[in-house]
């Protein structure tokens, strides 16, 4: 049986890892893995998480099962960081959040529930968008299709052709829209544009699904969750899918969560049912560590203010090596215009080189990116920063 099966490409950004461990270069930079990295080029273990570690460690009785749906608090605790209190407790019954693992887990068991409750529907997916969302959500047999996001040569949202394109989404179909720091551009929805979006949503009648993986990590805990609040609070229907990946530096532990909102009391409990029945099927119960990390730190004043502060650090310092990236490139005289890098949100952002640089950036300068050119910003460092734009000015010279 198994002489029959066909190997699949290697994952472009995992095997970049492997080639980026392997090479002995010192001045070697990681661009490609999305991780978070210090200073010193280390995703570090969060101190309000490892606090919240010990009290759990010297505190937890059982490692019994804590159903399908994961633990009932943890759920109210992300529940409101992403909605805010007031609007979570003013959406009562028709709002519905379970615990997942990771954000992959929440894509699919999202997806699996959207299969059942529209089996023809369509998902559209922003141009580009995060290479997983396509796997997560079309192996579990919805159709994909896609709309126009990001303008290449200008570095910003082609809002005008969204549009266009969002005016003929059928009332039956899906359109997956990224909540704040968009993997793999970094370019988001401004405010008038979320209440467009909005506007043709209640419109056309078609549902919204979001991917908020990146909560605090472009302009704020409150400011990143404009659109999220804003649909929630405007549209019958709504999903969002979060992950406690990049914002607790959970990566490893799988944390995540799914959030229906239905249009009544009644439909939100029939949905829970057809997810727990989802989740049961596909991993029975989701891990609860990092669950149980995140309920803690949500809920304890002093363990917040301090996980606060670390995630506002982070945030800072990536939006500050836009910033320096944008001025070293100036500095190493290139005349292209890379100012986008500074306006963008988030880890991410597309470099804008053709394919024959990057592969002269990898193979002649040991500086791993994938071949869209996206870079993982937060790989920058004040030790690296001078060798990337010298090492670009180069290439692109050449």
């Amino acid at each position: 049986m198994f002489q029959s099966l066909k190997p699949l490409p290697a994952d472009p950004i995992l095997g970049l890892m492997a080639t980026y461990r392997a090479d002995t270069n010192p001045k070697k930079i990681d661009l490609g893995i999305g991780v978070y990295k210090d200073e010193k080029g280390n995703t570090p273990v969060m101190t309000a998480v490892k606090k919240a570690e010990e009290m759990i460690l010297q505190s937890q009785l059982t490692k019994s099962y804590v159903g399908p749906t994961g633990a009932a608090d943890y759920n109210d605790s992300v529940a409101e960081l992403i909605l805010g209190k007031g609007l979570k407790d003013s959406l009562g019954g028709r709002r519905v959040t379970v615990q997942s693992p990771g954000g992959c887990g929440g894509l699919r068991l999202a997806a699996e529930f959207l299969k059942k409750a529209s089996p023809d529907a369509t998902v559209w997916v922003s141009n580009p968008t995060w290479a997983n969302h396509v796997p997560l959500l079309g192996e579990a047999g919805l159709k994909i299709a896609e709309y126009p996001y990001y303008d290449y040569d200008s570095h910003s949202v082609r809002f005008d052709e969204m549009v266009e394109c969002l005016n003929k989404v059928g009332s039956n179909d899906i359109v997956l829209l990224h909540g704040c720091c968009h993997n793999p551009c970094g370019a988001d929805l401004n405010q008038q544009q979320w209440q467009a979006v909005r506007d043709i949503a209640l419109e056309r009648g078609f549902t919204v699904f979001i991917d908020m993986a990146y909560q605090g990590l472009g302009d704020g805990l409150d400011e990143d969750v404009y659109g999220v609040r804003l649909l929630a609070d405007s549209l019958p229907e709504l999903i969002v899918v979060s992950s406690c990946s990049k914002n607790f530096g959970l990566y490893r532990e799988r944390v995540g969560a799914m959030t229906l909102i239905c249009d009544s009391a009644e439909a939100a409990k029939v949905a829970t049912t057809l997810v727990a029945a989802g989740a049961r099927a596909m991993y029975s119960m989701p891990p609860d560590h990092g669950a149980a990390i995140v309920q803690l730190i949500l809920n304890d004043a002093d363990l917040w203010a301090e996980w606060d502060t670390e995630l506002t650090g982070m945030r800072d310092r990536i939006n500050g090596l836009r910033a320096q990236l944008v001025t070293q490139i100036q500095t190493a005289g290139i005349e292209a215009d890379f100012s986008f890098i500074e306006r963008e949100k988030g880890m991410f952002s597309f470099l804008g080189v053709n394919v024959d640089q990057i592969q002269s950036l990898v193979n002649d300068y040991s500086i791993y990116l994938v071949n869209s050119s996206r870079i993982n910003v937060a790989g920058v460092n004040n030790d690296n920063i001078e060798y990337l734009a010298e090492s670009l000015a180069t290439v692109m010279k050449a």
